[in-house]
């Protein structure tokens, strides 16, 4: 057999491996029965001793191929570029590279042990006799590193073993060309592809798999496929391209990259490989465990109501962790199916129902209902004309929580009804929690913010408030408006009115410089209960445009829908936030896009657009008077005017804002060609989906947070550091809706910039009637795990499925230990 060297170039390399198919056996070269000598395995064994190879770090690169004498242009470059990449770096990372095509290596357990890592770049085929996969097998179990690249996927085929090894084999029918292809590179920690560009633009020949390999291994990257022609085998959107995970004792890492002769002068491919070597050898610690599916625990922590009491849960509307680990969460007022429901307007009690706080304790696993507010938002289902969304919709702990117990709460109080006019107020207060007993001292009550909202239609109340790093609070509103007066599509005819106040119109809110519904507001809490407003909101509120007095200081965030959920990260304090869109079905030529559920991450004051714009500024047409059934003009994304009858703030406002996230039941981020002056043509066959990897349908966007992975906390639940940095976005329904962690941009995202990358988590907060169906809201905990609220199964209740929920990791830290580095922590 021969072995190649450290500084052996190819023509030294020729020549060596002539001397030994001559017979000469040089002196240090590794030794073992011929490669073609097979033998019973039950025979053979291996004792390698744990872990392998040791300070003095050596990989063992092994190129033989089931084709006999061929030796693919791959080898020479492959084993060069990894000698370099032991020669580079600082020192104590450097390592030799020692290389043979004989597989007998694999069943001499002393040279097979001088090993830190193998690397086999094979040209597949059955390349291991039963003994020698055995020892490779013995290898791995010691604790050994392993390195495949590219067609060693094809390598053992018969062997069940080597599969789970590798983790996926190619599909016959991959395409064979060079093509060059954009790389997502997810995961920012691991040694292989921290250094890489987000997305990473390079030729080679990419891979199908027969089995997609995603929550089986942990992936690294995957290859986009919608920049290159993938085949009739394709994946889709997530295609996996490199990933690792720790298997049978040892460390594998594979990529699918590395088909080209040129792979391997290309420095970010030998960063790759670098990075990969590093972890496999032990010279570094890499976490290959996070995106395992089976590394995570969904725990259901209430219990059903007992029957017609709401001790546990209310219908669930939102959530926050405390400090020290208490879960605070709302029922928003719908009752259990068994209570009464008053949907007449003549009675004083029409929709009248309880906003309930509920306290979970993790140290008593009890629940105690902390408290209830007498709210409007109790009418039950049925059309906009009865159904109400109000009520209890959004709570926040007050920075200081764990020192003054302050809670707010955003809610409608039945007091404030006007069964007359049909309006209501909704106000943002200030309570105070008692600590000792877990219960909400209602009467400590400080209104700080309210304004009116008309109840005679539903829908569309947000609710969402989070808190960015200076104590400034942020306040989601809904439009309060229908779209069923606009075929579901704008959400603009100006004529439907009760007692003068429109409800189907909504440039009166949403795109109302002077109201507060359809944004998201922005102040500043003071300790005596007031506020004041901060700088850098969209008005100062003392705007002498037009006259003067039609703009609102509180607004940040003008032209969204109805945004449920929104967060802060406190760690860049940019806002995240989702809506609901309106209603149609699909796209119109006439009227604008289908709904589009949307996502955004917020960098500054501005518009998002509703209602004249969504997604990536496509417009809606105008319907204003005399005839709202028949369409006027586009609107003007970029010089929007609020020519509403029912405005009353500024005419010209704010230019639209795209967006990052949008889908619609055709499919995730549509666009569509646009004419001479920027008009979508809106034609379904003509669609292009940008954002393959989801797709609507039902959808209700509940938007999520970003996660911060915190090195100085001992919990045994928490996330780990891969998800740092990553926004979790999701939708009610759990079909083909988000429920994702995406990766942005940062210097794309504040302009609509689309994700980089995205990671399903379907089955790591699991979808499935037995699981989380009904995604409400989701936030993760002091402790580092995601709290969880599961609405139910019915709409304007609660029933026995509707759940606080808490996700755990349970996959333990890096590898490999830190008392198994070959050369210690570094």
């Amino acid at each position: 057999m021969h072995l190649r060297g450290l500084s052996a170039t190819s023509r030294r390399r020729r020549a060596w491996a002539a001397t030994v198919a001559a017979g000469v056996i040089t002196a240090g070269l590794l030794s073992g029965p011929a490669a073609n000598a097979r033998q019973d395995p039950s025979l053979t064994t291996m004792s390698i001793k744990s872990p392998p190879g040791g300070a003095n770090v050596r990989v063992l690169l092994f190129y033989g191929s089931a084709a006999a004498g061929v030796e693919s242009p791959l080898v020479n470059a492959g084993i060069e570029a990894i000698e370099k990449i032991g020669l580079s770096g600082p020192a104590q990372e450097r390592f030799a590279v020692e290389a043979t095509d004989d597989a007998a290596v694999f069943t001499d357990a002393t040279e097979l042990g001088r090993f830190n890592s193998v690397v086999f770049l094979t040209g597949g085929g059955d390349v291991l006799d039963p003994d020698q996969e055995a020892g490779l097998e013995a290898y791995m179990e010691a604790g050994g590193g392993f390195v495949g690249i590219h067609d060693a996927a094809r390598a053992e085929p018969y062997s069940d073993w080597f599969t789970g090894l590798i983790g996926a084999r190619p599909a016959a029918l991959g395409p064979a060309a060079v093509q060059r292809a954009t790389v997502e590179v997810g995961d920012r920690r691991h040694p292989a592809t921290k250094d890489l560009p987000l997305q990473w633009k390079r030729p080679d020949q990419w891979f199908n798999w027969v089995k997609n390999p995603s929550g089986a291994v942990h992936t690294v990257a995957r290859v986009r496929e919608s920049t290159y022609q993938p085949g009739a085998s394709a994946n889709g959107a997530d295609h996996p391209v490199s990933w690792c995970r720790d298997y049978d004792g040892g460390r594998s890492f594979y990529t699918g990259m590395g088909g080209t002769v040129s792979s391997y002068d290309e420095s970010d491919f030998r960063a790759h490989l670098r990075g990969a070597l590093l972890w496999t050898t032990r010279l570094s610690q890499a976490d290959c465990k996070a995106t395992i599916d089976a590394n995570y625990r969904a725990e259901r922590l209430t219990q059903a109501n007992q029957p017609g009491q709401n001790d546990q849960i209310g219908e669930p509307h939102g959530l926050v962790a405390a400090p020290d680990g208490r879960v605070l969460y709302i029922g928003r007022g719908g009752a259990d199916s068994s209570q009464p429901v008053i949907t007449d307007w003549s009675n004083p009690d029409v929709g009248k129902g309880k906003g309930q706080i509920h306290v979970y304790d993790p140290k008593t696993k009890k629940v105690t209902l902390a408290g209830e507010l007498t709210v409007f938002g109790n009418k039950g289902g049925g059309d906009e004309l009865t159904k109400v969304e109000e009520g209890l919709l959004g709570i926040e702990l007050d920075p200081s929580f764990e020192q003054n117990g302050w809670v707010y709460l955003h809610y409608t109080p039945h007091s404030r009804l006007n069964r007359d006019t049909q309006m209501a107020e909704r106000r943002v207060s200030r309570f105070t929690l008692d600590p000792a007993t877990d219960k909400l001292d209602l009467s400590s009550e400080k209104v700080l913010l309210k304004w009116p909202v008309q109840v005679h239609s539903c829908c569309h109340a947000g609710g969402g408030m989070a808190w960015d790093s200076r104590g400034n609070l942020y306040i989601a509103t809904g439009d309060n408006n229908s779209s069923g007066f606009s075929d579901g599509y704008s959400g603009n005819n100006p004529q439907p009115s009760y007692k003068g106040v429109s409800f189907a119109d909504a440039r009166r809110t949403a795109g109302n410089t002077n109201n507060l519904n359809g944004k998201i507001l922005r102040i500043h809490p003071e300790p005596d209960g007031t506020y004041t407003l901060p700088q850098g909101n969209l008005f100062t509120g003392e705007e002498t445009d037009e006259g003067g007095g039609r703009t609102r200081g509180e607004i940040y965030v003008m032209g969204v829908r109805n945004p449920a959920r929104i967060f802060v990260d406190r760690t860049t304090d940019i806002l995240y936030a989702g809506w609901v869109g309106p209603d149609a079905g699909e796209p119109s030529a006439t009227w604008g896009p289908a709904k589009y559920d949307t996502f955004a991450v917020i960098t500054e004051a501005g518009n998002r657009g509703w209602p004249y714009c969504m997604g990536n500024k496509q417009p809606y047409r105008d319907r204003n008077l005399p005839d709202p059934s028949k369409p006027l003009g586009w609107y003007d994304c970029d010089h929007p005017k609020n020519e509403s009858p029912n405005n009353d703030g500024l005419v010209t406002i704010p230019p639209v804002t795209g967006n990052n996230v949008w889908y619609s039941p055709q499919g995730g981020g549509p666009d569509y060609p646009r004419d001479a002056n920027g008009i979508p043509s809106y034609k379904k066959e003509e669609a292009t989906y940008r954002l393959p990897w989801l797709k609507g349908g039902g959808q209700a966007a509940m938007n999520g947070p970003v996660y911060r992975y915190d090195a100085t906390s001992d919990s045994a639940v928490k996330w780990p550091a891969y998800w740092d940095g990553k926004w979790f976005i999701g939708d009610f329904y759990d079909a083909d809706q988000p429920r994702n962690a995406v990766l942005m941009d940062p210097r794309t995202q504040g302009d609509g910039g689309l994700p980089v990358h995205s990671e399903t988590l379907k089955k790591i907060v699991p979808i499935g009637n037995d699981g989380i169906k009904n995604l409400m809201d989701w936030k993760f905990g002091p402790d580092g795990a995601l709290y969880v609220l599961d609405y139910g199964r019915g709409f304007f209740t609660s029933d026995g499925r509707s759940a606080l929920w808490r996700v755990t990791y349970t996959g333990g830290g890096p590898t490999p230990p830190a008392d198994q580095l070959a050369r210690g922590a570094q």
